[in-house]
């Protein structure tokens, strides 16, 4: 069984990554993840910042060890 691990995306990268590892992750299209981000941030106003915190977190594709 591989271990799934959270990584910012090199291939699904439009800004810093994020999504594109997001998506990765749980398995879905990037563009549906970028879609629920901007309605996160439209409506509950913290997705600019969560997105800031999630960039520096977590780490690029190509620094994970697998």
């Amino acid at each position: 069984m591989v271990e799934k691990k959270l990584y910012r995306s090199e291939k699904n990268r439009m800004i810093a990554g994020v999504c594109g590892g997001l998506a990765e992750y749980f398995d879905v299209d990037p563009v549906v993840v970028r879609l629920l981000w901007v309605v996160f941030t439209f409506f509950i106003g913290s997705g600019i910042l969560l997105y800031i915190l999630a960039c520096i977190i977590m780490p690029n594709e190509k620094d994970v060890v697998y």
